[in-house]
This record gives C-alpha cells, sequence and structure tokens, in this order.
C-alpha cells in the first residue's frame, strides 16, 4: 500500500475534522528551532521514516526549549532507522497526556465480512503489541454508510469509557472512519489517540496506507510512486511504476530488489505471474543466483508493456544473465511475451556481446511463440549464450537453474578476462 509520512497523514487528518497537535515537519535543525519558537512551548521531535518503532530507538525526543528543540533535530536527522536516513522531522506541540488508547480502520478481508473494520482499545501506545486480543473491540462498518455515531457510542460504552466522555469518544471514531473512507483508506491506524488533562482527544501519531488502486483518485495527497517500499524508492523503481501507470492492459511490474550494481552473480529477472516468480526464485537461489529485480508480467499485457519490462530488466549494468521465468503453463497468448522479448534482446544483445538468456515460455499459443524467439534471435549479434525452451521444463527449476548459472560462469569469465587484459595495457 502506498503510505504516507505521520505530518503527511496528520494534515489530512485535520481537513477531515479530526484534533491533531499543532506543529509541522522540518529538514534541517534550524527549522527545527524556529518552529519551537513560533510554538512558543515544549514539543516533540520525531522522525518521519516509514519504519516502526521509533520511540525505542530514541528518534523521538521530547524538549522544552527550542535550542533543545534544533539539538534533538540534528541528532535525529543524522540517525537511520531500521535502513532508512531521517531526512525530515515532525515538530510539534508537546501534549499533557492522561492516557493512550489505540484506534484503527482496516480492511476486514475474512469471508463473512469483506468490510472496513474499526478497531479500539482503552490500552494503546508502544507497546500495542502486547495487549490482549480481547482488549481490543472490533466494529464492521459500511463502506457506504461509514460508523454511524449510535455504533461509536456502543464500541466507546463496551470499551468502559465512562457515560460523561461517550459523546466526545464516538465523534472522533466516528470522523476517523469518515476520513478512511474518504482518503480510500486501506489502513488509518492512530496510535496513540490520546486524552489529555484538558479532557481533549487527540491524534498523536498516524498511520495512513492508501489503497495503491485509489491513489489515481487523490493527486492531493503527492504520492509518488503507489507502492509500499522498504526503503527510499530507486530510479528502476520509478520507471517501473510508470510503466504500471500509464498502461492499465495486464501487469507490468519492475521493482528493485537491492541490486548494488557491483557484485556479481546477479541476473536480470523477468517471471510472469506470481506462480512462476516463485518457482524462477527458487531456480535462483537454489545455484546461487541473485534476482537484480523483481517483475511480472501476467494478466495478457499488450507486447509494448511487455516491452518495456524487458527493457528495464535488460537495462541493468552489469548483470551476469537474464531469465525470462515462464514457470506456468499462462492460459494468455505467450506472442505477445515472444514478440516484445525478442524486440529488446536484439536492441539489448549487442551492447553486451554474450549475456546470458534463459527464455522459458509455455503456455496458449506456445509452439507460434517459440518460433518467434527462435527466428527473431538467430542473426542477433550477441547471441552466444541464448537458450530457448518450452513446456517440456515448465516445472524443472533444477534444469532452467543450472542452465542459467553455467552460461553465467562462462560469461562471467569471459568478463574478468577481458577487464583484466585492459587493466594490462593501460
Amino acid at each position: 500500500m502506498a503510505r504516507l509520512l505521520e505530518y503527511q497523514g496528520k494534515r489530512w487528518l485535520e481537513k477531515a475534522g479530526l484534533p491533531v497537535p499543532q506543529g509541522r515537519e522540518a529538514s534541517t535543525p534550524e527549522e527545527a528551532r524556529q518552529i519551537a519558537e513560533e510554538l512558543g512551548k515544549p514539543v516533540a521531535v520525531k522522525a518521519q521514516v516509514q519504519a516502526g518503532g521509533r520511540g525505542k530507538s530514541g528518534a523521538v525526543k521530547l524538549v522544552d526549549t527550542p535550542e533543545e528543540a534544533e539539538e534533538a533535530a540534528r541528532s535525529i536527522l543524522s540517525m537511520e532507522i531500521k535502513g532508512l536516513p531521517v531526512r525530515v522531522v515532525l515538530v510539534e506541540e508537546k501534549l499533557d497526556i492522561v492516557r493512550e488508547y489505540y484506534a484503527t480502520c482496516i480492511v476486514n478481508g475474512s469471508r463473512e465480512a469483506r468490510s472496513p473494520m474499526l478497531m479500539f482499545s482503552v490500552e494503546g501506545g508502544m507497546d500495542i503489541e502486547s495487549v490482549p486480543e480481547e482488549k481490543i473491540l472490533r466494529h464492521n462498518f459500511s463502506e457506504r454508510e461509514g460508523l454511524p455515531t449510535y455504533d461509536a457510542v456502543d464500541v466507546a460504552e463496551r470499551a468502559g469509557i465512562p457515560p460523561e466522555k461517550l459523546s466526545t469518544f464516538a465523534s472522533f471514531l466516528h470522523t476517523l472512519a469518515e476520513a478512511y473512507i474518504q482518503y480510500d483508506c486501506f489502513t488509518l491506524e492512530i496510535n496513540p489517540m490520546v486524552e489529555t488533562s484538558d479532557g481533549k482527544l487527540y491524534a498523536a501519531d498516524c498511520k495512513m496506507e492508501v489503497d495503491n488502486s485509489a491513489v489515481f483518485r487523490h493527486p492531493e495527497f503527492g504520492i509518488e510512486v503507489a507502492r509500499d517500499f522498504g526503503s527510499e524508492p530507486t530510479e528502476l523503481d520509478l520507471i517501473g511504476w510508470n510503466i504500471e501507470k500509464t498502461d492499465l492492459r495486464g501487469s507490468g511490474f519492475v521493482m528493485n530488489m537491492g541490486y548494488d550494481e557491483k557484485s556479481e552473480g546477479y541476473v536480470g529477472y523477468h517471471p510472469i505471474g506470481g506462480g512462476s516468480a516463485m518457482m524462477g526464485m527458487d531456480a535462483l537461489n537454489t545455484v546461487g543466483l541473485i534476482p537484480a529485480n523483481y517483475a511480472d508480467t501476467s494478466g495478457n499485457p499488450v507486447a509494448s508493456k511487455v516491452y518495456r519490462v524487458a527493457k528495464v530488466v535488460l537495462s541493468q549494468p552489469n548483470l551476469d544473465g537474464y531469465l525470462l521465468g515462464g514457470f506456468m503453463m499462462a492460459n494468455q497468448e505467450q506472442w505477445h511475451h515472444a514478440h516484445a522479448v525478442v524486440k529488446a534482446l536484439r536492441e539489448e544483445l549487442p551492447k553486451k556481446p554474450g549475456l546470458p538468456c534463459v527464455l522459458l515460455l509455455a503456455g496458449n499459443k506456445e509452439k507460434e511463440s517459440l518460433e518467434i524467439l527462435r527466428e527473431g534471435l538467430a542473426d542477433v549479434e550477441g547471441n552466444s549464450r541464448v537458450e530457448i525452451y518450452g513446456r517440456e521444463h515448465v516445472t524443472d527449476t533444477d534444469f532452467i537453474g543450472k542452465r542459467l548459472l553455467e552460461l553465467a560462469k562462462e560469461y562471467r569469465a569471459e568478463k574478468n578476462a577481458a577487464a583484466g587484459q585492459a587493466g594490462a595495457g593501460q
């Protein structure tokens, strides 16, 4: 799912009518100090990264003065949390908290429900994972009707909220569900939802994930790539997303897999469908080869879309091979893949002579597709290590992996020898 950072999510919560602490984001220590001066009160300085556990890692600091806010921001902006560099902090007012709660709206995907669901607990905060299941109330609601106030009152009452506070809590939960629907969220989590000494409720934190398929309806969010990444999107991720964004005919998914562009053993990975992807990963892992990327061209994409994916995969530098992994008897028209791969290889192989390419294509129009591959690649410059297979090896991951490894070793030896000769001639 496409995630927003905390400060971004809070901005939209506030527009939806939910109370949030005063404050804004800063990208330098000096900005943090200025914001603290403007607020004129103690503040919290919080790292803005797509990772949990910020509090336990020291990436949330409570300070009393603008000078302390500046120092806190300087410390936090130098951190990495779970491998993610901190580039922005949120500086917001320090609340006088008397109690923390947990409130979230998610998708209940069970067969009996298939609807949005509110989860609420009178116990919240950093250790929510340790709260017993029976202390988290769950209530399904309609995407069309939202969470009626009377249902919100019922949830709060069952959770043990005192009668004099039911109206305040019900209003918060009702508005949370409204925001969840309005923003096409997959998850909208407030942890903690806090009560202050003056009896007010605030969204002290915000985890907002927008349904990938609905991102196009919300250009105001400024979401660059409608996918969930464990790290910042790379150039390849951005290119891959642009393929999917601009052509909805079948899948054309490409994303980075941590490829460092220097080490040996990486191959361009081009599976066809989820099942094929798992079998292809098994083929590579068994022989010690590493996918430089993940891709998927299934759902009967047109040849132009498959071509764009293959072109991106093949254009990665320092690859030791390319695997087209059709490890399933696909019912899509496979000649679209054949035409696309021929065009991509005819353009890329002359730039990388001898690049190992193992092409496994099986399924509908298989005979015609294999003929297209063989005839289209027969006269290509650099076509010395291209092997083409069909249904006879559709489940034979050991064979495919070993063939690619053997070809990759030959290719790598050639590259190393050529590099050695070039070094000796200098």
